[in-house]
Order: structure tokens, then C-alpha cells, then sequence
């Protein structure tokens, strides 16, 4: 079992579902009005809710910053490719997957899934291997975005990146080194967008696989950002060419 905690990641998954909750524990003495809204939207969908000591949620979520509440639930369900692509936001014309390769820190990866979410990504592709899961910490640093987002786990991100390619998507690898700047492309047609880890940055495999590096100007002495920051203002060029430029 997982376990989720905190006011709006629970809440985020009752509004989406449930989230394959099996129960709700609040701790003794918690009875704001968020925590009863929490109670109501349980007992809508069966629920289970049980009052217990702070103690026991301190010991259940390996924190005490968990607000007075968490939920138990079930191992996050991956989807597959096809799940994904088929996942195109009704605003957009044209398909995006994000594909992370080697991206380990899970607030990283939930702060990515919560971007990707917020700019109409289709899906999220993750290899099994070198990668962080979507965990109950993905899940509430995403902000409940997880829930909404479909997220696939290959077994050979390269043998993704070629299924994608045969389904008509261009490959594209943000780069630090690369001389073509993010707004130089106009991203017309299905993407696919690869962020690499931070620092590492893409494995040669995959960088070979792409056909466009892409680079975000930079004045300052630093010569990188957070990938999440990076993603977002990557994603928000392409929907940028792709959606406000034609609207």
C-alpha cells in the first residue's frame, strides 16, 4: 500500500476518483472545515474514514507534516503507450508525450508531472530502469497531477522513442549544448519532448535518437536550470506555437 497524505493531495484524489484509496485516517482532534469536506467526499464514494492518534499517522506517513490526515491506497497503475498517446487534450491540435530519461529524484518527477499536466501533456513515458517511481511523494508533490495524468513504464526507452516515430511524432532532446534555440522550432505535427537528468543529461542513445536539439538562452553565470523549470518553459513554447499562436 501507498500512502498519501496531506489536505490537497487527498483531496485531489477524491475529486479524481478516489485514486485507488482504500481508506482515510484522521488524526484525534482534527475538525476544520477541510477535513470534513475530506470525511463527506469519502463517505460519497465508500470510503472508509477512522479517527486515530497523531502517532499513528507520524509512524504511517514517516512524517508529521502530514496536516492530520492521509489516505492508504493502492500502487499507482501505470498506463501503456497507447493509453498515453490517446490522451490528447481536447484544446490541442496536435499530440505531446513527455519523456524523461534518468530523472531519479521523485520531487523532481512529481514537479514534472505537475508541469506537464498544466500545459495539456498527453502522457509522461518513464523507463523501468534508472528512474524514479510514481510514489506516494511523486504523487503529492505533483499536487494531485499524477491522478490525472496517464504515465507509462517501458522496459527500452529507445525501442519508445522508434514505436513513436513509426506513429508520425518528431523526437525532440532539450540540450544545453544544443545551437538551435527552443523558439526556433514551430512544432507543428505530434512531439515528443526528451528531459534529461540534471547535470547527466540524456544518454547518447537516446540524444542520438532525436531529430532536434533544442537549447533555452541563458544570460546568467549559472548554466542551468531545475528540469521542471526547463520543461516548463520548453512546454510552454511549443503551446505557444501550436495553440495561442493559432487561436
Amino acid at each position: 500500500m501507498e500512502v498519501i497524505y496531506g489536505v490537497n493531495p487527498l483531496k485531489e484524489a477524491l475529486i479524481s476518483g478516489g485514486g485507488g484509496l482504500t481508506r482515510i485516517v484522521i488524526a484525534r482532534g482534527r475538525s476544520e472545515s477541510a477535513i470534513r469536506e475530506i470525511s463527506t467526499m469519502a463517505a460519497k464514494q465508500g470510503i472508509p474514514v477512522e479517527v486515530r492518534e497523531r502517532a499513528f499517522l507520524d509512524e504511517l506517513a514517516e512524517t508529521s507534516s502530514h496536516q492530520g490526515v492521509l489516505g492508504m491506497c493502492k500502487p499507482y497503475r501505470y498506463q501503456d503507450l497507447d493509453a498515453v498517446i490517446a490522451n490528447r487534450h481536447p484544446s490541442c491540435l496536435h499530440d505531446l508525450v513527455l519523456i524523461l530519461d534518468g530523472i531519479t529524484d521523485p520531487h523532481n518527477l512529481g514537479a514534472l508531472l505537475r508541469t506537464a499536466h498544466c500545459f495539456g501533456v498527453n502522457g509522461v513515458l518513464l523507463p523501468e530502469h534508472r528512474s524514479a517511481s510514481v510514489t506516494a511523494t511523486v504523487i503529492k508533490t505533483s499536487a494531485g497531477a499524477a491522478r490525472y495524468l496517464p504515465v507509462a513504464r517501458v522496459a527500452n526507452l529507445a525501442r519508445a522513442l522508434d514505436e513513436l516515430k513509426k506513429r508520425g511524432f518528431w523526437i525532440f532532446g532539450a540540450d544545453a549544448h544544443a545551437t538551435q534555440s527552443v523558439s526556433v522550432p514551430d512544432y507543428q505535427g505530434a512531439v515528443g519532448l526528451i528531459m534529461g537528468a540534471e547535470g547527466k543529461g540524456m544518454r547518447p542513445l537516446i540524444r542520438k535518437q532525436c531529430d532536434f536539439l533544442i537549447s533555452i538562452p541563458m544570460l546568467g553565470k549559472i548554466d542551468s536550470l531545475n528540469v521542471s523549470v526547463s520543461a516548463g518553459i520548453v512546454m510552454h513554447e511549443i503551446r505557444r506555437k501550436t495553440i495561442w499562436h493559432n487561436s
